[in-house]
């Protein structure tokens, strides 16, 4: 099982930008996710195609199961 922390924040054109993180500590706390979004777009360190990140939108935990088989 494999878990991802999604921010998803508000570009300046108005699009909407993802950040994933691999391995998120659990369980998430939220004020935590939101004063790290703030300072993540207070330090304008990061620019999407689609312009700065200017608002924080959400955030999820996606949790992917994957099933390999051996095809040989």
């Amino acid at each position: 099982m494999a878990k991802t922390l999604e921010l998803e924040f508000g570009t300046e054109f108005g699009k909407t930008a993802r950040i994933s993180l691999e391995n998120p500590k659990e369980p998430i706390d939220e004020e935590v996710v939101k004063q790290s979004m703030a300072q993540i777009i207070a330090s304008d360190v990061f620019v999407s195609p689609s312009g700065k990140l200017i608002a924080a939108k959400g955030a999820r935990v996606v949790d992917r199961n994957v099933v390999e088989y051996e095809l040989a």
